[in-house]
C-alpha cells in the first residue's frame, strides 16, 4: 500500500491538467527512445503549460470575484496566499559576516551601492590582475578618456 501524503497540486488543477501531466511524465521517461518521443514531449509540455495557465486564470477570476471589488479585499487575498516569506535571504558583508537582520541588510546594501555608484573622489583599491598591487585612478581622468574614446568611435 502506498503511503498517504498530502496532494501538492494547486486547487486549480482539473482532470485535463492531471491527465496531461501524466502523459508528459510518461513521454519524459521515453525521451531517450528517439526523436519522435522528444518531439511529442515538447508538444505535450507546451500544451500542458497553456492549459495550466488558462485554468489558473479562471480560478483566480472566480476567487477574486468572490473577494469583492475593493482593494482591501484584494490585499487580504494576496496576504493569505503569500505566506510568511522573507524577501531577502541572509547575506555576507565585506568582512564575510552573515547578516540576517533586515535593517542591517539595508545598511549593508546602502553602503555598498554608495561606494559603487559614487561620482566623487577616487576609485580606490582596484586590484591589478598581474601585479597584485592596488591602483588608484581619478574620476576626472576616467571621464576624459571615455569622452575621447566616444569621439574616436563617431
Amino acid at each position: 500500500m502506498k503511503g498517504c501524503r498530502k496532494n501538492s497540486d494547486p486547487k486549480y488543477y482539473n482532470k485535463v491538467i492531471k491527465q496531461l501531466k501524466s502523459k508528459v511524465r510518461k513521454e519524459y521517461n521515453r525521451r531517450k527512445l528517439g526523436v519522435h518521443c522528444t518531439e511529442k514531449l515538447k508538444q505535450l509540455s507546451k500544451q500542458l503549460l497553456v492549459v495550466k495557465k488558462s485554468a489558473q486564470e479562471a480560478y483566480l477570476k472566480s476567487v477574486l470575484s468572490k473577494e469583492g471589488k475593493c482593494w482591501s479585499d484584494f490585499y487580504k487575498y494576496v496576504k493569505r496566499h503569500k505566506g510568511n516569506k522573507e524577501n531577502i535571504p541572509a547575506i555576507k558583508d565585506y568582512n564575510r559576516r552573515i547578516i540576517t537582520d533586515a535593517i542591517e541588510k539595508a545598511n549593508t546594501f546602502n553602503s555598498y551601492y554608495s561606494t559603487v555608484f559614487s561620482s566623487e573622489g577616487n576609485i580606490l583599491l582596484i586590484q591589478g590582475e598581474n601585479t597584485g598591487n592596488p591602483f588608484t585612478t581619478n574620476i576626472k581622468t576616467m571621464r576624459r578618456r571615455v569622452k575621447v574614446i566616444g569621439k574616436k568611435n563617431q
